[in-house]
């Protein structure tokens, strides 16, 4: 099945506007696919492939005299030169827009070239793995959240109907060995598997990386440096905390937090709804999908995500914040399918010294929505990130 993505949109607005355009995401979120389908009167060059790659190393002027219009060069930073070529085609031409797609999933070595070369000549999108809404769209995502969460957005794995723990073994292995061997070490491999699987233990909890540290047994340095290589590579994000001075010291250090729930699950080895339930992790699997779906909606719209969270030193907390204009939205996240008073009392508290008007909402795995008292309490099945 071909399930419709929203970046499509996005992207044939960049396409009327910039020369290139650059797609980026992770692994397996269906980049290819969408690029082939979305243009498919353009030439799709793999440059993954060796017959190819070495008769544009040989030949560069020549080989983009022969592709130099409507082309998809996907794995693209395999030929860093490549850049600096089409940043002369380009500028011989400016006015002529969508000539180019540049994709791959080596993002770093990707966004480096881009901002050597092409700065300015490129509008920029990312594909994340499938949001709720999509997976809505197509009637695939399940009403019972844990069962969501495992199921995670990787399209392959779902159109295949792949058990998560094949998926999984098989995306991780195909990560570690053609992304991360080429950043760090060869020696350091399988204690980058290791500090994966306890990057999981904390997802949804404040980054301490002298703790990571200890646990994975490599220096500070080090750690700072994977999650460097996971979150450019988007295994993971990090959620920054609010900064303004409500009189109140906050804490400065963001959270972690995975793209995709069902690779946390298997790293968390968790691959039923009752693994779930029973772990202790279940309240952050949760929130982590529902803050993760926040991000990828924002994405596969066009917006850069600017969410936060907010907490002070005496543990008041907010678990997502999102400011435009004179409104400030607050959500609370929580695992439950009963709705008590309790449950948003902190949030309502910080609401109230806020300093612009504000809109609350609780998230929670019950059925019930209605507003209580100024809090929207709204189904997780429901929430839709249109911002």
């Amino acid at each position: 099945m071909l399930i419709p993505r929203r970046l499509t949109e996005y992207l044939k607005e960049l396409t009327n506007y910039f020369p290139a355009i650059s797609l980026t995401g992770p692994r397996q979120a269906g980049k290819t696919t969408l690029l082939k389908q979305l243009y498919s009167d353009y030439t799709y060059l793999s440059l993954e492939d060796i017959e190819l790659r070495a008769e544009a190393e040989a030949e560069p002027r020549d080989f983009l005299k022969k592709y130099n219009d409507k082309i998809i060069f996907d794995e693209a930073q395999r030929f860093p030169q490549l850049f600096s070529y089409l940043q002369q085609v380009i500028d011989d031409d400016r006015r002529n827009t969508g000539r180019f797609i540049l994709s791959g999933s080596q993002n770093f070595l990707l966004r480096k070239n881009i901002t050597q070369s092409l700065a300015g000549r490129v509008g920029i999108a990312k594909l994340m793995p499938l949001d709720n809404h999509e997976l809505k769209q197509v009637d695939l995502l399940p009403d019972n959240f844990e069962l969501a969460c495992l199921l995670g957005g990787y399209p392959g794995k779902i159109d295949m109907g792949l058990k998560g723990r094949s998926f999984y073994r098989s995306y991780l292995s195909s990560y570690i060995e053609r992304d991360v061997a080429e950043l760090i070490s060869v020696s350091n491999l399988t204690v980058f598997q290791r500090f994966l699987r306890v990057c999981a233990t904390m997802a949804g909890r404040i980054i301490n990386v002298d703790k990571l540290s200890r646990q994975v047994g490599v220096s500070p340095s080090s750690i700072s440096s994977w999650l460097g290589i996971l979150e450019q590579s988007y295994i993971i994000f990090r959620l920054p905390p609010f900064f303004r001075n409500l009189g109140k010291r906050l804490t400065k250090t963001p959270k972690l937090y995975f793209y995709d729930t069902g690779l946390l699950c298997y790293l968390l080895n968790l691959y039923d709804v009752e693994d779930i339930q029973r772990s202790g992790f279940k309240g952050e699997i949760f929130e982590n999908f529902i803050i993760a779906d926040a991000f990828k909606s924002l994405h596969h719209q066009g917006v850069e995500p600017h969410f936060y969270f907010y907490r002070d030193k005496s543990q008041a907390e907010v678990d997502l914040i999102y400011e435009r204009g004179n409104l400030a939205r607050l959500w609370e996240i929580k695992a439950t399918h009963t709705f008590r008073p309790r449950l948003i009392e902190s949030l309502e508290k910080q609401a109230a010294i806020w300093d612009r008007p504000t809109e609350t909402t609780l998230i929670y795995t019950g059925d019930d929505e209605h507003l209580v008292r100024k809090t929207h309490l709204k189904s997780w099945y429901n929430q839709e990130w249109a911002i």
